[in-house]
């Protein structure tokens, strides 16, 4: 793929000391104030009332005990924000880790997960030292939503036993099917308590977020859920019922067993581990980035979080990594720095130092409905929806990953999931390959005879200092698309309108159509006009089922016209 860049000054190339500095040190350097300390101690208590139900709540889903949620969120939440790449990223236990946590624990017990937790920090370090952060960007869009909707639905199976208050006569399997199997063998024994306050937790937090949507909805919901078992004696598992209540400090920090056989042994969930981590914090790197307009180091963010797991592993808590949900909260509530995260692990700390008897009183049906409420905002519906109708291919690959993630293995989907895009990139390419003889193009036979000819680029035609014109040449694909975003971003930067030329694009996949949709909102609502000039049809309805559509963005059929409907509204103004 040849991409051509116009009018845009060349950064740059970043020395070893700069990739490797922490966001922490760079804002510092920047000068740090009293309104910018204040700004980031509200913002880290917003995110630390969010955090500490969901991460419990997370470390139950995860097979252990509460208190390893609080662990993970207090020592490997700081070190995420501390030693990260993103000023923004707020660290801790994830949803999206229940599944191959709680797999882990039944097959080598905590001792293994804690092993396999350190085995990742490592490997994640590894990643980022040897700049390897940006190839996570290369999985294609159909495998992140197919592996991130397939943990939702796994993630809410796993609460129906706290959701309906079931008592099971068996120990529940972590295996989707046999989980199921176990809870359908006992829907007999429903407890209409535990669901009437599950189905009140689930109603409180809808409702608040809608009604209210800045007051802390998790929050308000467990503690009316917990009052409401309290005062009228319900006859609801709690948190003390069931695990005796958390502890009130941090343990000091201890290497598990270490064995070379227990190593080998563990060394499969490590890699799960270390892909899942990568993918899910740079992920949420990225919805910060979208948020703030600034964009993160990622392979210094990978050092940060293999450090972070190591550290949380020594302290006895789980898998650590960048979560969504409580990072854009932390963008929502103004933070300003990456202070804003150490100081949410602060105030998760002193909850456990001063509240931690309260903790005991909180019913296992309200955190489930958390978790129910956590598993419908993961599985991405309008996504998973928007990609069936989008191709066969990509639904083919959307619902493989999908398959594979629930009903074997998160690895397994990713690495399958991987491996078709790739073929399915080839063999567009093949679709879209030419021949040309003594000057007339030969299209292959699944393109319309009058298929639009592509014109040669104009470099003239970038010469206004104000617009920035950018032609892709060449499958625009998910391997391609990541330098993409990265130049689109500068050129929201540096200019007040930018033109797409599209003319010698022959298909763009939905990872490309993604980046492209992302590009146009941020530009849009940063007030620039924008233009996609040349587009085939094929390219114009795979953006349209992005949500690439007028007036947000002006399709032309080339960039000349593009031009002169910009001097028509340069002179209309």
């Amino acid at each position: 793929m040849d991409n051509s860049v116009s009018a845009v000054r060349p950064a740059a190339r970043p020395s070893f000391v700069e990739l490797f500095t922490p966001k922490t040190i760079t804002v510092l350097r920047e000068g740090y104030g009293w309104a910018n300390l204040r700004a980031d101690l509200i913002a880290g208590l917003t995110v630390a009332i969010v955090a500490l139900p969901l991460s419990m709540a997370i470390a139950i889903a995860s097979g252990t005990t509460p208190e390893r949620g609080l662990f993970t969120a207090v020592v490997g939440g700081c070190l995420v924000s501390l030693l990260g790449g993103s000023r923004f990223q707020i660290g801790g236990p994830a949803a999206a880790f229940t599944v191959v946590v709680a797999t882990t624990i039944a097959n080598h017990g905590f001792d293994g997960l804690l092993l396999a937790t350190i085995m990742a920090g490592v490997m994640l370090m590894l990643l980022g030292f040897l700049r390897l952060g940006s190839y996570i960007k290369f999985i294609p869009y159909p495998v992140t939503v197919g592996f991130i909707s397939g943990i939702a639905v796994i993630l809410f199976a796993g609460q129906l036993h706290d959701l309906l208050g079931l008592t099971l006569a068996v120990k529940e399997p972590a295996d989707f099917v046999s989980k199921i199997q176990v809870l359908a063998g006992s829907i007999a024994t429903i407890n209409p308590a535990a669901v009437g306050v599950a189905v009140l937790t689930i109603a409180l937090i809808v409702g608040v977020r809608k009604v209210r949507p800045t007051w802390p909805a998790i929050l308000v919901a467990v503690a009316a859920g917990s009052l409401l078992v309290y005062v009228l004696k319900l006859p609801v598992e709690t948190i003390g019922t069931r695990f005796g209540g958390i502890p009130s400090s941090l343990p000091l920090p201890a290497l598990p067993p270490l064995s070379l056989a227990k190593m080998q042994a563990v060394l499969p969930d490590a890699l799960s581990f270390t892909l899942l981590g990568a993918i899910e914090s740079l992920l949420s790197a990225m919805v910060a980035d979208g948020m703030t307009g600034r964009r993160h180091r990622s392979n210094m963010e990978l050092v940060g979080q293999g450090c972070a797991n190591i550290a949380s592993a020594l302290f006895g808590g789980i898998c650590v990594t960048g979560t969504v949900a409580r990072t854009a909260t932390n963008v929502r509530a103004g933070a300003r720095s990456p202070l804003a995260g150490a100081f949410h692990s602060a105030f998760v700390l002193l909850f456990m130092l001063v509240a931690a008897p309260l903790a005991s009183y909180i019913p296992l049906a309200c955190l489930a409905g958390v978790l129910a409420v956590v598993a419908w905002g993961m599985a991405e519906k309008h996504e998973f929806a928007t990609l069936i109708r989008t191709s066969w291919g990509d639904a083919l690959v959307l619902l493989t990953t999908f398959g594979l993630t629930v009903f074997r293995s998160l690895s397994e989907a990713i690495v399958v999931g991987f491996a078709m895009g790739a073929l399915l990139f080839i063999h567009r390419m093949s679709q879209a390959t030419g021949i040309e003889q003594h000057g007339a193009v030969l299209v292959p036979e699944d393109q319309a005879d009058d298929a639009d000819v592509r014109p040669p680029y104009d470099p003239s035609a970038a010469t206004d200092p104000h617009t920035a014109v950018y032609r892709i040449t060449g499958a625009f694909f998910f391997g391609a698309a990541s330098a993409v975003g990265t130049v689109l971003d500068q050129l929201a930067l540096e200019r007040k309108n930018i033109i797409l030329d599209f003319a010698a694009v022959p298909f763009l996949d939905s990872t490309a159509a993604t980046i492209v949709e992302t590009s146009v909102r941020k530009t849009v609502k940063a007030g620039l006009r924008y233009f996609i000039a040349g587009a085939s049809p094929g390219v114009k309805q795979a953006l349209a089922l992005r949500g690439v559509l007028s007036p947000q963005v002006q399709f032309t059929s080339s960039v000349a016209e593009a031009q002169q409907q910009l001097r028509k509204l340069l002179l209309g103004a």
